[in-house]
């Protein structure tokens, strides 16, 4: 491990922004001063979160310390998943890159919502069409 106490990443989805802190632990998961469960209602959310952790085996190896703000709360696990997925990269290239690449956790997922057209009521919808 490097010289420093915890391992830094950042995750985007849509607009959701999740700065990621690991330090070494026993696996406990604190997102906005709040434990996961308390979080994440939903178990898909909360399994979404810990994808890369399962992946590698280090779900007990690291403390995680989340701050996470924009987007719906889909979007945001979304960006933990990118955030833990970089923060594991820094603590650990040769042993977590090459699965963590395969699964598709660091590539950055590119789809926003599509802006609003003038003449159409939303990106793409547009009044019914009549003859008469």
């Amino acid at each position: 491990m490097a010289n420093k106490d915890f391992f830094y990443g950042t995750g985007r989805r849509k607009k959701a922004i999740a700065r990621v802190r690991l330090y070494p632990g026993q696996g406990q998961i604190i997102i906005n001063g709040k434990d996961i469960d308390d979080y994440f209602e939903m178990e898909t959310l909360k399994y979404i979160v810990r994808q890369p952790l399962n992946l590698t085996g280090s779900s007990s190896d690291f403390d995680i310390k989340i701050n996470v703000h924009g987007g719906g709360i889909s979007g945001q696990a979304g960006a933990i998943r990118h955030g833990i997925s970089r923060a594991l990269v820094e603590a650990d290239a040769e042993k977590y890159k090459a699965s963590l690449k395969k699964a598709g956790f660091l590539t950055r997922d590119s789809r926003v919502k599509e802006r609003k057209k003038y003449g159409l009521k939303k990106a793409r919808k547009a009044s019914q069409f009549s003859k008469r």
